[in-house]
């Protein structure tokens, strides 16, 4: 089998797998315990936290974990919105932000907020001129994702930040994409909130966080305990806080190599099947992500390609994994301007470090067949 579908989910890092055994057998204490087990399971808890700040330049009492990106997003939006000062009630985002924040800034507009779609421009990117046009005093919230889920784009975050604050406005990113796979400083990046999910970098499926500036005030989650300094209520998943920090120390240390490799492997890909006839690359040719080659092609099916290129033991998706089995065209690729009768026939190809130039070739090899199979030819 290759996979070729990381940006749905990465392999389970064997570093993180080893991290968290522990804490799934013998280690099983209650963090919110006072008893023996349960102090080793609060301190191992609390030292991932200062692992995962670390990795994104943060304090660790700026660290909040959570299930996922989709749960940090929901609480991202709807925690900073309603936060704001008097007079503040305006959320801006952009036309393909994944729909985690979309639905949740559909929510909020049914709510009485006020909410700004931003176009985006044929490279995906949202430019700080049109984020500068939009902006007014009322603005609460900026939500712009650091690299798009679909296409690979990378954002001008730090850009977009700035130009929030001058504003008077917060900004969030949702970092689901890039986190792990390029450098991410809070500091540097001037964000005020970041979401992130473990399963995109080889951390576990169901664990993430949000990371908060200090001196910004979430509303509770979920009510209860104290945990998550009682904003969100539940025991603790310690060994999914381990296998993060585990996993996420592990993709920053062998980013740079990782990076190396990885864009090697896009760059082949995407110069090969560009030989297709009626094939485009979609998503900024220069700015994406190391692993992300995403495709459309004419006269073809995404669903139908996907079957065939599974049936040769190729996984691939053709956009968000969220989004599988709609019968519509992805909204990113129509946000781009992409046609409708052209997004139908999409294909993103995510790589990993796991993978191998070999890898490259095999899907190189079958996918013109497949495609020109499609197009009856």
């Amino acid at each position: 089998m290759i996979y070729a579908d990381h940006a749905a989910t990465a392999p389970l890092s064997k570093t993180a797998l080893e991290a968290m055994t522990p804490y799934l057998t013998t280690e099983f204490g209650n963090a919110s315990t006072i008893s023996a087990p349960g102090r080793r399971a609060k301190r191992a808890l609390e030292e991932a936290r200062e692992t995962v700040a670390a990795a994104f330049g943060a304090k660790p009492h700026e660290i909040y974990f959570t299930s996922g990106g989709s749960e940090s997003d929901n609480w991202a939006l709807r925690s900073a919105v309603k936060a704001a000062g008097p007079g503040r009630d305006g959320l801006i985002t952009d036309a393909a932000e994944h729909h985690a924040v979309l639905r949740t800034a559909e929510k909020l507009k049914n709510d009485g907020f006020h909410v700004k779609i931003l176009g985006v421009g044929k490279d995906c990117r949202v430019e700080p001129v049109a984020l500068r046009s939009a902006l007014g005093e009322k603005t609460a919230l900026v939500s712009v994702m650091a690299a798009n889920n679909e296409v690979g784009t990378i954002m001008p975050v730090s850009e977009l930040a700035l130009a929030a604050h001058r504003s008077g406005a917060l900004f969030h990113t949702d970092a689901v994409q890039a986190a792990g796979h390029i450098p991410l400083n809070v500091r540097r990046l001037h964000v005020d909130l970041l979401s992130f999910s473990a399963h995109k970098f080889g951390g576990p499926k169901g664990f993430g966080g949000l990371f908060v500036r200090e001196g910004i005030e979430l509303e509770p989650l979920v009510f209860g305990g104290g945990q998550e300094r009682g904003l969100r209520a539940g025991t603790e998943n310690v060994a999914g806080a381990v296998g993060t920090a585990a996993a996420l120390a592990e993709s920053c240390r062998a980013m740079v190599k990782n990076e190396t490799y990885v864009s090697a492997l896009r760059d082949r890909l995407i110069c090969g099947i560009l030989k297709i006839p009626g094939s485009y690359l979609t998503g900024d040719r220069k700015n994406r992500l190391p692993g992300s080659a995403s495709f459309v092609f004419e006269g073809v099916e995404g669903e139908a390609l996907l079957l065939l290129l599974d049936q040769c033991g190729i996984c691939a998706s053709s956009g968000s994994a969220c989004s599988s089995g709609a019968a519509e065209p992805s909204h990113v690729l129509l946000a781009m301007g992409i046609p409708p009768e052209l997004a139908r026939g999409a294909l993103r190809l995510t790589l990993g470090a796991d993978n191998s130039a070999e890898d490259v070739e095999a899907i190189l090899a079958v996918l013109p067949g497949i495609i020109s199979r499609l197009r009856g030819a």
